[in-house]
């Protein structure tokens, strides 16, 4: 399916917010219409990697989402889209659950770059926030242009709060809640080193949240700066994982064990404690000379299911068991991720819900 840019959109005039008009962004396990993903095409992102187990691992991760919902796939031309076509039917994926879209892309993490979707009552609308790659640390333009085609071609309401803010750096619970980091979204690197107070305002505003609970640092290996969704992740409204290293000499061992208890003091939007339940982590991911930052929290909720990600490790089954009872009603999918941790992000990174519309 080829996408044009559709004028139609409904523009939100720049001194109303979201919030302000009633919307808020939902958690991740309300009902979705369906999930955004990148088809992945560029070996440069999974430095020598295998691109056929990439795409193997990757295939994994469309077939789990796609057996529960819509599944809205981009890819880079036409031709990539009758190829991956056929692959997705070879493999026996339900194409009436898929649709693919050419818009050409630098790279597959739309989590940061796709429409941040919001909802309110029987409406959805987004925000287009900015892509600048993490700090502009590689290429970019494309992956900030499909953001904004596909906000524009779905005709949603649309606000455009114009600075920088990736998907992966934000985690909310639904009910006025949101978790981030300062090292990433205060970082120098993204909007000129905007001040907290700033920050918290365009949060508040544009995600229609009233509490805001910042940690920090980043795992090892991770050029995001530190994404909240390595380090700690909403499963319901009142209670939280967070990644906590086991063996003290791990050089991730102070920072995690520094947010859990940062959590354990924290407040939700109604000033009550959260439950906070530590997440194992799947030790040293990589080789001698680079470590991946390989994380559990790194998963992703559909609306039938938890896809989780695994790396040949004994926490792998410690990980899934402790997350299954935390999500009943929904099938708990292991996707191996040795080899699309190379691009140094994982099932999280790769996904991005569209909300549906609430019944009422």
């Amino acid at each position: 399916m080829h996408i044009k840019v559709s004028l139609n959109c409904i523009l939100i005039p720049m001194n109303d917010f979201p919030a302000s008009e009633g919307y808020r962004m939902p958690a991740e396990w309300e009902p979705h219409a369906s999930t955004w993903l990148t088809w992945p095409h560029d070996p440069e992102t999974w430095p020598n990697q295998d691109m056929e187990q990439v795409e193997s691992d990757y295939l994994q991760i469309v077939k789990a989402i796609a057996k529960g919902e819509q599944t809205h796939i981009l890819v880079q031309d036409k031709s990539a889209e009758e190829t991956l076509r056929i692959k997705l039917q070879s493999n026996g994926v339900n194409m009436d659950q898929v649709s693919l879209y050419d818009i050409p892309t630098n790279d597959s993490w739309i989590r940061d770059y796709g429409p941040n979707f919001l909802v309110r009552e029987k409406e959805v609308a987004i925000n287009d926030w900015d892509f600048d790659s993490w700090g502009r640390k590689y290429k970019w333009e494309l992956d900030d242009l499909a953001g904004s085609i596909i906000t524009e071609q779905l005709e949603y309401p649309k606000f455009k709060p114009g600075i920088v803010l990736e998907g992966g750096a934000i985690e909310v619970n639904g009910r006025g809640t949101c978790l981030t980091t300062d090292s990433c979204i205060l970082n120098p690197n993204r909007n000129g080193g905007i001040r907290r107070e700033r920050m918290e305002e365009f949060l508040k505003n544009y995600l229609g949240t009233s509490k805001i609970i910042w940690l920090s640092g980043d795992l090892e290996g991770d050029d995001t700066d530190g994404h909240i969704d390595n380090l700690a992740r909403f499963v319901n409204p009142t209670t939280i994982v967070c990644s906590l290293e086991e063996n003290e000499r791990d050089v991730n061992y102070l920072g995690l064990k520094h947010n859990y208890e940062r959590l354990q003091a924290a407040k939700d939007q109604d000033g009550n404690p959260f439950h906070i339940i530590p997440l194992p982590m799947p030790g040293y991911v990589g080789t001698e000379k680079e470590r991946l930052p390989a994380s559990y929290a790194n998963f992703y909720i559909t609306n039938h299911a938890v896809l989780v990600p695994i790396y040949d490790h004994p926490n792998d089954r410690k990980a899934q068991d402790l997350i299954a009872p935390l999500f009943p009603g929904r099938a708990i999918i292991p996707i191996p991720c040795k080899t699309l941790i190379w691009g140094l992000g994982g099932i999280h990174c790769l996904t991005q819900q569209q909300p549906a519309l609430q019944k009422g």
